[in-house]
């Protein structure tokens, strides 16, 4: 059953799977926390792609059940029950189940009844690299994390860190307001820009070859991973004098720090700015679904690092400067933008009437490259299910 109606599927072009896709794209890896954040023996309830889920450390390793009981349905979240280290009671009936598998192994309100051991929870995949904590929510053996990492991500020697923020908005409308080419005229004023005196244009006029603006990576020449890189800043025209009527009325930063010079975004949303916020450093930057209407912002910036000396300064700078001027002082300004578009698409009707104009080509490759090759789009009915 679809998302979306079938009369706005019918009148959309070129990507209605990616319009369909409210809920994210299932059988993918998605970051949901940091691996400080869930201590040996703590529970963290979360959503993703529609989906509650539960997450406890046991032993060191992480293990991801889905949050509803097998019996009457109700969350076993409502009333946290973990009796032994490797196993879950439902509060309500005392069904238990354990975490590795999500087999059904007692009932002590009935231990002797036929249902134990013929049913399981669904379990989900759980992989710790650089800090995070990646969920492969789909169905059967996962593809490696690499897959659905950005390249250079995993690299030995980059040391990650990062924030994560729940945005009301759905994660499409922040994966398009990341890699648009044009929405950096929303950063104009922002603390970054001065703070670390950056090369900033108002935006981009196209060149006359609008195919030298995009370069879509749909084979398996980056490792597995699909993905498009904007290539506007290398076929286009920066523009920094703003005028109306003729008259200059704004102009772009003429500073002395030049970043952003490779920004790709790669399935299943995760944008990459290389360098960013600095020319030593780079920004990985998910949207994560967690419903139709809300998705995490998930910031990482990476930075190598060959001592414990260096990455304890870069943590220090990060905790000092980085997350406050970029992360939040330039981003702060993604997140109102994404929130703002929220009611044009909230009847899935802004996907036929938006007017795009030339920079936009990069968000049309975009929408055809993850309507193509996803690895299945999330429905009601596995939210259900």
């Amino acid at each position: 059953m679809s998302n979306v109606s079938e009369d706005i599927l019918k009148k959309v072009k070129g990507w209605p799977g990616y319009v369909d896709a409210k809920y994210g794209f299932r059988n993918h890896w998605y970051p949901v926390m940091f691996s400080k954040d869930i201590a040996e023996g703590e529970v963290k309830k979360i959503k993703l792609l529609g989906e509650p889920l539960l997450v406890k450390r046991i032993d060191g390793k992480l293990h991801c059940i889905k949050d509803r009981c097998l019996h009457r349905g109700v969350p076993l979240s409502e009333k946290l029950d973990c009796m032994t280290k490797d196993t879950i009671t439902c509060w309500y009936h005392a069904w238990t189940y354990k975490w590795e598998t999500g087999e059904l192994c007692d009932i002590m309100t009935n231990p002797s009844s036929a249902q134990i051991g013929r049913h399981k929870l669904k379990v989900y995949p759980v992989e710790e690299a650089k800090n995070c904590v990646f969920i492969f929510l789909g169905d059967g053996e996962p593809h490696p994390l690499a897959h659905d990492t950005p390249p250079e991500f995993l690299d030995d020697g980059l040391e990650i860190l990062g924030i994560a923020r729940e945005i009301k908005s759905n994660w499409r409308l922040g994966v398009e307001n990341g890699f648009d080419p044009s929405h950096i005229y929303i950063h104009k004023d922002a603390i970054l820009v001065q703070g670390n005196d950056l090369v900033l244009p108002l935006g981009f006029a196209p060149g006359e070859d609008r195919s030298k603006q995009t370069k879509v990576i749909a084979d398996d020449s980056e490792g597995g991973r699909k993905g498009v890189y904007d290539l506007i800043g290398d076929a286009s025209v920066p523009v920094f004098e703003g005028t109306i009527d003729g008259e200059l009325v704004r102009e772009g930063n003429y500073g002395s720090t030049l970043v952003a010079n490779n920004i790709s975004i790669w399935l299943p949303g995760v944008l990459k700015v290389n360098p960013w916020p600095n020319p030593d450093m780079m920004q990985f930057e998910w949207y994560v679904p967690v419903d139709e209407n809300t998705h995490i912002y998930f910031q990482t910036l990476g930075k190598k690092c060959e001592t414990e000396e260096e990455i304890k300064a870069y943590e220090h700078s990060f905790d000092h400067k980085w997350k406050k001027m970029a992360l939040m002082g330039f981003n702060d300004d993604d997140i109102w933008a994404r929130e703002a578009m929220v009611d044009f698409y909230a009847d899935d009707k802004g996907w036929v009437n938006e007017i795009l104009f030339e920079p936009d080509e990069a968000i049309v490759e975009w929408r055809k490259l993850a309507d193509k090759h996803n690895k299945g789009i999330q429905t009601l009915e596995n939210i259900k299910g």
